[in-house]
């Protein structure tokens, strides 16, 4: 059998905002260490002998994010999956196993692991894995039980059969209890946290699928072979997706199986949900402070402090969530962390841009970042990776300046094409057709100074572009 990861990259988590963004979300940033959460879910595999490229199913606004990530850690994928739509997760693993059968055949086991998930101890995650490795190669659907550390109301649960052995039979799956029942099913030994990471044959799910959710795998097989390549990505079609059933591996297939077992897993695994369980993923100093970034404290205790843009200062904290980014600031009781969901709500029925974008947006070029704006007029600082091009493009609403500050710049505008050094600028009239290209070995920063009666990233016309993003807008 040929082990190949399936990492579910498709979420839009809002519970870690200011963070973690609709469109820049958790699994995309570097919460607990120097990789981004993706990253370290594909490597946490990665070394092992014979093992697959991952195969990623991701949404499809993150795509160029996700390659890029992959790239940077020397992981390319075997396929990235885009999801037109959200289905959940039963669908996207579904359209990951056909794409397992294609690439490699009936031998396929699949590693399904979400991406956003925290695991402390990768050798004891290997072991659970290589512990299952037998049931999923006979045809059981393996998933991994969390050991609890603790009456837990937020997770659900799945109480196993016990006795020996390392692997045994799911008895059932068990919905978020009350603290009472939580503390029961831990004290009785029989029941683990379910983590959402599986292990079974592609085509064995498969099969369960038929059988138990036959309308969605008509619908995911549909949009699988009406997928359309776009560069490194595979596109399911769209109308076929969309027509699918949403619903998760565990309410189409995992609760109704005869055939699932579980492993337990003692791995310091953290879904890492909320800013609580991200502050009790990670190692507190001598004060039970954590703190990323540019923080100073003084007699504060217990607190998660992010600085993302300039120094964040406390004085008396207690057990406090403060998270500072360029555009926003969360102050919190750690208690109270599941409300922040309360405040994406306000965000989103406002409609602000806050719960999307963060002030920076990357894009598969590089990035930009708006410095500053008013009535007319819009700052933005470009960052152009070495090798890329901006899209062929015109604005109807807008003219622009551009300042090179580093590397070298080559500009096309109307019928003309010259080199920008540094210290060097251009104006680029409204209307005019334009392009900005990196011919350099260095990234290259221009400063941008757009004018006009609208300045919204939406007043783009696209005639020619690497990306295959000719002919939209935005």
């Amino acid at each position: 059998m040929t082990l190949v990861p399936v990492i579910l990259s498709g979420g839009a988590g809002s519970r870690l905002w200011p963070l973690s963004r609709e469109l820049y979300p958790k699994q995309l940033l570097p919460l607990v260490g120097a990789h981004t959460m993706l990253q370290d879910t594909a490597l946490r595999v990665a070394t092992w002998p014979g093992i697959h490229a991952p195969i990623v199913v991701s949404n499809e606004h993150h795509r160029f994010v996700v390659a890029e990530q992959l790239r940077q850690a020397e992981l390319p994928a075997a396929a990235i999956i885009l999801e037109p739509v959200g289905r959940n997760t039963a669908p996207a693993v579904a359209a990951a196993a056909l794409a397992a059968l294609a690439l490699v055949g009936e031998d396929a086991l699949l590693l399904v692991m979400p991406a956003d998930h925290v695991l402390r101890d990768v050798a004891a995650f290997h072991a659970a894995v290589e512990a299952g490795l037998a049931a999923a190669v006979a045809g059981q659907l393996v998933t991994f039980g969390v050991v609890p550390t603790r009456p837990e109301t937020g997770y659900g649960y799945i109480r196993h059969s016990g006795g020996g052995g390392l692997v045994h039979a799911v008895e059932a799956f068990v919905e978020k209890p009350d603290a009472a029942r939580a503390a029961d099913y831990v004290a009785s030994g029989r029941y683990l946290w379910n983590s959402g990471m599986f292990l079974f044959g592609a085509r064995r799910y498969l099969q369960e699928l038929a059988q138990h959710a036959p309308l969605m795998l008509d619908a995911v097989e549909a949009a699988y072979a009406g997928a359309t390549p776009d560069l490194d990505f595979c596109r399911l079609d769209k109308a076929a997706f969309e027509g699918c059933p949403a619903d998760s591996i565990d309410y189409a297939v995992m609760e109704k199986t005869q055939h699932a077992a579980v492993v337990p897993l003692d791995a310091g695994w953290s879904d890492v949900g909320s800013w609580d369980s991200l502050f009790e993923a990670q190692t507190a100093d001598e004060l039970g402070n954590v703190m990323r970034g540019d923080v100073l404290t003084h007699d504060s205790h217990g607190n998660y402090i992010y600085a993302e843009s300039r120094l964040v200062a406390t004085v008396g904290l207690e057990n406090h969530v403060v998270v500072e980014t360029k555009d926003a600031v969360l102050v919190m009781p750690r208690a109270r962390a599941q409300e922040v969901k309360q405040i994406v709500e306000q965000l989103k029925s406002s409609g602000r841009d806050e719960r999307l974008l963060h002030r920076e947006v990357f894009r598969p070029w590089g990035s930009y970042d708006s410095v500053d704006n008013g009535d007319r007029y819009q700052v933005k600082r470009l960052t152009v990776k070495p090798g890329a091009t901006l899209s062929l493009q015109m604005h109807h609403h807008r003219a622009e300046h551009w300042i090179v500050v580093q590397g070298t710049a080559r500009i096309t505008c109307d019928d003309k094409l010259f080199l920008l050094g540094e210290n060097q600028s251009t104006y680029i009239p409204l209307g005019a057709v334009h392009r900005i290209e990196n011919p350099g070995k260095v990234e290259l920063h221009i400063i941008e100074v757009q004018s006009g009666s609208y300045l919204g990233e939406d007043d783009i016309v696209r005639f020619e572009d690497h990306y295959g993003r000719q002919g939209t807008q935005g």
